[in-house]
């Protein structure tokens, strides 16, 4: 079983980015050590140059999820890398293109939603970023991929690709990778708006947890929360349209690795007054020592670069094969 996933080079990140996804991340890997199965993870830089963003926000955003996710959890055990370090994704994904079809492409919803009605002003990569999703994939032979609800399609593309690849050129080169679901990763909502996802472009910094607040921070943000004046009930399915209680019983259950439900029970009958500053408390436990080891990490972002080459060193080595054998398929390896 090999696991490949990819993150987004954005900084400052907050507790939904490590609820939802990081702390899966080290779950992954810790399951892949006990199964013998093994874990890539990248910072998709060559993704970000679809979007508007500096070329010093980009190089200093890699480095700060790179830091983000070493502080986390993620270690040797796993391939962690960026992206533009290993050219095998890039020319994989040339050679995919002349698999892929315009009509897969059109059909892919999140470009409808980020063209808009301005898709003649669209970037090309923004059209055919899913053909470079489907090259990061399939260079490593992966078997499994971590998909959220608005990465299904692009997994489907994949598999799609990879076998139209195999049967043009009568091979059995690339595996048609599976979803890989593992315990649903919560949704955390804003703590000034349970309707939102929890979000670093929220203009109020009220609204989030972000992985470096202080210890005094997070018990604050928690205590001026958005809630309502009942008592939690014994039942969370109970806590109905109450989208603020909702969410803050969630994160603590997503933070003591519990279910929400075994979390109201324990709190059945109580306010807000009670239960807001055991969530403050336990936030706390659990992201004060993430802080830590990434304020040491951003003060050596050298270090942090090293590390990244020397994941990209091990992920050239595995890429390679996949590669060649690619080329020689479409007549490039001669």
């Amino acid at each position: 079983m090999r696991v490949i996933s990819g993150i987004q080079t954005t900084g400052n990140l907050h507790l939904g980015n490590y609820l939802g996804a990081i702390k899966q991340w080290v779950a992954m890997q810790d399951a892949a050590e006990k199964d013998g199965g093994d874990c890539l993870f990248f910072l998709a830089d060559l993704h970000a140059l679809t979007g508007n963003i500096s070329p010093q926000d980009l190089a200093n955003a890699t480095i700060e999820m790179a830091a983000t996710l070493l502080a986390a959890g993620i270690d040797d055990r796993s391939v962690l890398f960026n992206q533009a370090r290993v050219p095998a994704h890039a020319e994989l994904c040339w050679i995919l293109q002349g698999t892929a079809r315009m009509g897969w492409l059109n059909r892919m919803t999140q470009w409808k939603d980020k063209a808009g009605k301005n898709r003649d002003s669209a970037s090309v990569g923004l059209f055919t970023y899913p053909v470079l999703q489907a090259a990061d994939i399939l260079v490593y032979q992966a078997t499994h991929v971590p998909v959220g609800e608005d990465q299904k399609q692009h997994l489907e593309l994949t598999r799609d690709i990879a076998a139209k690849f195999n049967t043009d050129f009568g091979v059995e080169l690339f595996p048609l990778p599976e979803p890989l679901i593992s315990k649903a990763a919560p949704r955390i909502m804003s703590l000034r708006d349970g309707t939102a996802k929890m979000s670093k472009s929220d203009p109020s910094d009220m609204s989030r947890i972000n992985l470096i607040d202080d210890d005094d921070t997070i018990a604050q943000k928690f205590r001026k929360a958005r809630t309502d004046a009942e008592p939690l009930p014994d039942s969370f399915d109970a806590l109905g349209e109450r989208a603020e209680a909702k969410n803050l019983v969630t994160i603590y259950a997503a933070l003591s690795d519990r279910s929400p439900q075994s979390v109201v029970e324990e709190f059945a009958g109580q306010g807000f007054g009670a239960f807001k500053p055991a969530l403050a408390d336990l936030a706390v436990s659990v992201l004060s020592p993430i802080r830590t080891r990434l304020t040491t990490l951003l003060n050596d972002r050298a270090e942090v670069g090293t590390q990244l080459a020397n994941g990209a060193e091990r992920a050239n080595t595995l890429a390679a094969p996949t590669l060649k054998a690619a080329k020689e398929a479409v007549g490039l390896q001669i």
